[in-house]
């Protein structure tokens, strides 16, 4: 019921925002930062309530993100605990509470500073094993003798809980009362219809309506931090005379009421109506949208490194002031989008974003685990003293606005390649992250359990408002409905033909909508049949899954369905995390070996189709097959399971070699010449998908024996050894020369995953009819751009002769 009252109230804006030119942005909580407290429900008085809802932060300075003041969120208010009792069996609660696989110790008398607000809990006593600091025995909830001088904090170890999904997060912890939400107002008819919207009066949330900051004094640091917030990485200049020409303007009409449009609800003869036109003809493109401005705020005074206008100097006027910006006008900005953003846009000037800066794996866009390019190989930085600062100056490299979030602990997933950076400690004003004092790291220093990622400001585009998910069991679900519009520019709701329906597409939706990863796409949704929309408005959709939205897909001009039934329309399942599957690209390279095998072992092999077609010309059980043979160790590092598709009832029994198969396909090796052709190929069913080993402090999950689960953990990896059937290329028929070797992980994107760019892996290969050496192996996103060209032209490859 609340959701219908949500949408009909964002209706009711909609129609207020077209009738009187005001601009009401529908999510204007993704264009600023949230605050953890703001963020936080407030906790209900059962105890069941509050398991879900306590929220635990790390808070105080200096510190790194493994230790800090220990802060609760109970009753809609941040506050402490007391040092009173305070043990390591508390500390081990906590921070497993917040994602951290133990403590390492704790402190007292305020260490990390001192508090403010409650003092939540005095004397609590933990046994160490509870799953919440609320089951420990304590003084009860508000019930302290103590002062903030006491207040208590841990130090946790720096080790994730693999797959912990509540947030290990630096962010602001603003007090965001003062500041809540903040927006440009555009003043310029035409600017009202393009989005992101990069220029305005600047606003900010008050009570029920919005309030002007004045710009006595007010500087382009200022102007920067409201565009970061909004998701821009730069400022332009605004023209101020322009704006001060309108202000004019508006006096005029305050002062003439015959130029005043009526503010009632009946319409205008035609006569007067064409009357008005003629006389406001000359201000045509401008309009005014109050007459009386209130100022809320002045002298604001930013240094340009923060996140928020929350964290800004600033003095609010005082209710009863009579002349709150005497001399000055509201303060207005024009910022720069970044290249992502731009397509609506008649900006001459484009902003260049970083090359040797990326971010992998995240789900939306604007976040993900930081990756830096040195010597032509990409690697990822270390979380220690990672900052909002750091991860602004990343952000904004990257074209998008300033950091909502610093994330530590692999939150991201975790990278493969080296590890570049360490102590990051960036002012927040540099170009690049690589402007920014770091140190060089080695491996004892940090693991890529420790790998930095961010979130950054992105600005409002608007795209979920063209699409919906209906008739699912959660809000992660459901059959995909988009909005058309007919000849007549009415609009309405339709449905997705399924025929072409995949994962990529989904992904798209997914991100879309800002639901996370996309777990299933799915071509029939008779099951979902919730909604009355029955019309199918769009078919033979193809996504490369990099896209924003499904409008920036390929599609049919005309719908050509062939199954045009609703039940057939195209649905999504999506989740907040997944699986990441990684090929270690070093073993493949250190295990590579030729075996000549007899006919008479390969049974088996053959009927599971892993010779090369020729074989069957072969006179069995006599002769023998040449085989390309090597190991490889597939690393799980998303934050979720890989998990077959298929239900266990679906397995298909291989008696031959005594166990199921989960997927038919799970990976493809093959052989190629220069120009991209096969010379070889081979496949391999996930003979069982299982936990080989872990990384510490993982524990395995999945092994075949007995008919159990198969999957991948998190941290965990699956071993394919090299002795193994159908593990090898038949290269029975392949003449000596020069090839690439390519391994591609979950081919047909069977199963979700965060980062598909890192399922293939390629090799040099060099064949010379009695031995093989394969170089340079590298998973297929870990090289730079010039690497990869260099790859492609390595000696002998081209011309396929041995060099």
């Amino acid at each position: 019921m609340s959701e219908i009252m949500e949408k009909s109230k964002h209706k009711q804006r909609l129609a207020v925002s077209l009738l009187f030119g005001l601009w009401f942005p529908c999510c204007l909580t993704q264009t600023t930062p949230p605050s953890r407290a703001n963020m936080a429900p407030t906790p209900s008085g059962s105890p069941q309530a509050r398991t879900e809802q306590l929220k635990v932060r790390l808070a105080g300075y200096p510190r790194k993100h493994n230790e800090g003041r220990i802060e609760l969120f109970y009753k809609g208010e941040w506050g402490t605990i007391c040092d009173d009792d305070f043990s390591i069996a508390n500390a081990n609660v906590l921070c497993r509470q917040l994602g951290f696989v133990s403590a390492t110790g704790w402190t007292h008398s305020a260490k990390y500073g001192k508090g403010q607000g409650k003092i939540w809990l005095d004397n609590v006593l933990c046994n160490g094993g509870e799953k919440s600091i609320e089951f420990c025995k304590s003084r009860g909830w508000g019930n302290s003798d103590c002062t903030h001088d006491e207040d208590a904090g841990v130090i946790c170890k720096d080790e994730r809980i693999p797959g912990f999904v509540d947030s290990n997060i630096i962010d602001a912890q603003l007090n965001e009362k003062k500041v809540e939400e903040v927006r440009l107002r555009p003043v310029v008819v035409t600017a009202k219809k393009k989005l992101p919207i990069t220029e305005g009066v600047v606003e900010v949330k008050h009570k029920d309506g919005w309030a002007q900051v004045c710009d006595l004094g007010w500087t382009i640091k200022n102007t920067h931090v409201i565009c970061g917030m909004l998701g821009f990485p730069h400022e332009r200049k605004v023209n101020k005379n322009f704006y001060k020409h309108l202000k004019k303007r508006a006096a005029e009409k305050v002062s003439n009421p015959k130029v005043n449009v009526s503010a009632g609800g009946r319409q205008p003869s035609k006569a007067k109506a064409n009357s008005m036109s003629k006389q406001s003809n000359r201000g045509k493109r401008l309009y005014l949208e109050r007459q009386k401005n209130y100022y809320l705020i002045h002298s604001v005074a930013c240094t340009g490194t923060e996140v928020h206008l929350a964290a800004c100097p600033m003095e609010f006027n005082k209710p009863n002031a009579t002349s709150s910006c005497a001399g000055g006008m509201p303060a207005v900005v024009s910022c720069m989008p970044g290249p992502l953003f731009m397509q609506n846009s008649g900006l001459k000037k484009k902003v260049k974003i970083s090359s040797n800066v990326r971010l992998k794996g995240g789900a939306r866009l604007g976040e993900g685990r930081i990756e830096v390019l040195k010597n032509n190989e990409w690697g990822t930085v270390c979380d220690d003293r990672w900052s909002l600062l750091s991860a602004s100056v990343v952000c904004r490299e990257l074209g998008f606005g300033s950091a909502k979030e610093a994330l530590t602990g692999a939150r991201m997933g975790q990278g493969m390649g080296p590890i570049y950076m360490n102590e990051v400690k960036c002012l927040g004003n540099e170009k690049s992250i690589w402007n920014c004092p770091f140190k060089n790291i080695t491996t004892e220093d940090c693991q890529h359990m420790e790998d930095a990622a961010v979130r950054c400001n992105i600005p409002y585009m608007g795209f979920e408002n063209s699409i919906r998910i209906t008739g699912g069991r959660s809000r992660f679900e459901g059959r995909v409905e988009v909005l058309s519009f007919d000849s007549n520019r009415t609009e309405s709701w339709g449905l997705i033909c399924g025929e072409t329906w995949t994962t990529r597409e989904a992904m798209v939706v997914c991100r879309q909508l800002g639901l996370g990863y996309a777990n299933q796409g799915l071509q029939e949704t008779w099951y979902w049949d919730s909604s009355n929309v029955t019309e199918m408005v769009m078919s033979g959709v193809k996504c490369t899954g990099n896209e924003m939205a499904l409008s920036q897909c390929q599609h049919h001009k005309t719908v050509n369905c062939q199954k045009a039934a609703a039940k057939f329309a195209a649905g999504v399942i999506c989740s907040e995390t997944a699986s990441d599957l990684v090929l270690n690209a070093s073993l493949v390279e250190q295990t590579v070996y030729i075996e000549d095998r007899p006919l008479h072992m390969l049974y088996c092999a053959a009927e599971e189709n892993c010779l090369s077609k020729s074989a069957a010309k072969a006179n069995w059980p006599y002769g023998h097959r040449r085989l390309l043979r090597f190991s490889s160790q597939i690393h799980n590092i998303g934050r979720a399971d890989f998990k077959p598709k298929a239900g266990r009832h679906s397995w298909v029994w291989h008696a031959c070699h005594g166990h199921y198969h989960s997927m038919d396909i799970f990976t493809h090796y093959d052989l190629l010449n220069a120009n991209g052709s096969k010379v070889a190929e081979g496949h391999k069913a996930s003979f069982c998908l299982e936990d080989t080993d872990c990384q510490e402090g993982v524990s395995k999950r999945y092994e075949c024996a007995n008919f159990g689960d198969q999957g991948i953990t998190v941290g965990c990896w699956d071993l394919y050894r090299h002795d193994i059937d159908c593990q090898w290329l038949d290269v029975t028929d392949v003449k000596p020369g020069n090839y690439i070797m390519q391994i591609v992980i979950n081919p047909n994107y069977e199963v979700a995953e965060s980062d598909f760019t890192n399922n293939g892996m390629k090799c040099n290969c060099k064949y010379d009819g009695h031995r093989i050496w394969l170089h340079n192996c590298h998973t297929g996103d870990a090289f730079s751009e010039e690497a990869e060209k260099r790859f492609e032209k390595y000696p002998g490859q081209i011309n396929n002769k041995i060099s």
